[in-house]
Order: C-alpha cells, then structure tokens, then sequence
C-alpha cells in the first residue's frame, strides 16, 4: 500500500478482500476508474460513508493503493477517517463495503453512519 500526499492525519488501510472486489466493481466500469471514499454529514448517526467511482483524481486527494485496487480520499474527509480499514464482508445481511473506524463513538446498526 502507498499513500501520496501523506497526511498529519494518518493512513487508511484497504483489507485484501476490499481490494479483490474493488478490482471486480472497476472491471465494469470506464478504465482508469477508482473508488472514492468520503464523509458526509447525515445518516442516522450525523456522518455518512459515502462510496463512488471517479475516474479522476481531485486537487488534494490521497491516494491509497493496495494490490492494483486505487482507492481516492480527499483531504477533509481523511481528518474522519484517519486509521480507519476499509473492508468487504459477506453475511447474512448482504455484501457490502465496512470502515472500521476508531474515531466513531458509535454506529448505526447498519454500519453506514456514524458519530464522533
């Protein structure tokens, strides 16, 4: 994994498995496409993950990259997410993208908001 742009902030890290279906979703999208990670305000906890595909790099953004998988995160929503993992997990609920992140206080149950 590498990191352009190195912030104060610290990393975020992307699991193997994150990275094999990040592969798999760009693979049926435009070349040269990424996943851009971010938060946003509401969600039933006051933030939001959010999860895009880009195919560009905006001013400012990281850039993290783990087994061919490129992963974009600009600069305010990395202060959130600072030592966060991304991961993909398969359960009874479904398939989805999960951020561990040790700056939320709590989470709704649905794992997609939180609050600091």
């Amino acid at each position: 994994m590498t990191a352009s742009n190195e912030a104060a902030a610290g990393p975020v890290s992307v699991t193997e498995k994150a990275a094999s279906r990040i592969l798999a979703v760009m693979a049926t999208e435009p070349p040269g496409s990424m996943l851009r990670v971010s938060v946003a305000g509401g969600g039933c906890s006051g933030f939001q993950y959010v999860f895009d595909v880009d195919r560009e790099k905006a001013p400012g953004d990281i850039v993290i990259e783990r087994d061919g998988a490129t992963v974009l995160i600009d600069e305010t929503s990395l202060d959130l997410l600072a030592g966060s993992t991304i991961d993909f997990v398969d359960d009874l609920i479904g398939q989805s993208f999960k951020i561990t992140n040790p700056n939320a206080t709590s989470s709704c149950g649905c794992g997609t908001s939180f609050a600091l």
